[in-house]
C-alpha cells in the first residue's frame, strides 16, 4: 500500500520547511513570489513541480494528483493548520475498512477552534447545504484531508482552479454515490495576518460549485 501526499503551494516561506520535515511528499509551487521556491530546492527527497505562473490551490492539486503514484492521494496544506500526524489515522481507517474515501473532519474534534467567526459560520452553510443537496451526512466539506484512491480520483475529472476544488471533489464522490466516511482530526487555525489566503468570495464560490455539480458533471 503507497500513500502519495501533495502539498499545493504558494508563498508559504515561513511554515514550508517546517511542515515538510514532517512528512516527505510531492510539492507543488504555484509560483511563489517568496522565497519558498528557494527553500524547497535545499530540501532532499521531494519531488517539486512548479508552475509558471499561479493559477491556485484547485490548480497545484491538480497537478500533484497527476503525478501521484500512490494507491491512495491526499492533500497537505503547506501551513501548518493540519497535523500530519493525522494522516496516519486516516489512512489506517481506510485500510482497515477497505475504503475509496475517507476525510479528516474538524468538526468532529470539539477542542478544536475557528480564527474568525464568519469562517465557522460560513463553514457551517457550507456543510448544511452539501447534506440537503446530496443527501449525506458530512461534517467537514471543506476539509483540506481528503483521503481519496487514486483510481477513483482519477474518474472525477476534477476541474477547478481555486479554492472551490474542495466542493468539486465532495460533490462528485457524493454524486458517485460514494459514502464518505469522516474520522476526527485536529486543527490549529492561522489568521489573514499570519498568511491565511481564503476570503468571503471563495466562500460564495464554494455555495455556487455545489449547486453546479448537483446538477452538472
Amino acid at each position: 500500500m503507497k500513500l502519495s501526499i501533495i502539498i499545493p503551494a504558494y508563498n508559504e516561506e515561513k511554515s514550508i520547511q517546517d511542515i515538510i520535515s514532517k512528512v516527505k511528499i510531492i510539492v507543488v509551487d504555484d509560483y511563489s513570489k517568496d522565497s519558498t521556491k528557494a527553500i524547497l530546492k535545499k530540501i532532499r527527497g521531494i519531488k517539486i513541480f512548479s508552475h509558471k505562473i499561479n493559477q491556485g490551490k484547485g490548480a497545484a492539486m491538480r497537478t500533484g494528483a497527476s503525478k501521484a503514484t500512490g494507491d491512495y492521494v491526499i492533500w497537505q496544506d503547506a501551513d501548518l493548520e493540519y497535523n500530519p500526524e493525522d494522516i496516519k489515522k486516516i489512512l489506517n481507517r481506510a485500510i482497515k475498512n477497505k475504503l475509496g474515501v475517507v476525510y479528516g473532519s474538524r468538526a468532529l474534534e470539539q477542542k478544536n477552534k475557528y480564527s474568525y467567526l464568519s469562517y465557522y459560520l460560513g463553514n457551517k452553510l457550507l456543510n448544511i447545504v452539501t447534506k440537503i443537496l446530496y443527501l449525506s451526512r458530512i461534517t467537514d466539506m471543506e476539509t483540506g484531508y481528503k483521503l481519496i484512491k487514486k483510481n477513483l480520483l482519477v474518474k472525477l475529472n476534477l476541474k477547478s482552479n481555486k479554492f472551490d476544488i474542495e466542493p468539486e471533489i465532495t460533490a462528485k464522490i457524493l454524486k458517485r454515490g460514494i459514502r464518505i466516511i469522516e474520522v476526527p482530526i485536529s486543527y490549529r487555525p492561522r489568521s489573514i495576518k499570519q498568511g491565511k489566503k481564503i476570503r468571503w468570495r471563495d466562500g460564495v464560490a464554494a455555495l455556487w460549485t455545489l449547486v453546479k455539480y448537483r446538477f452538472h458533471d
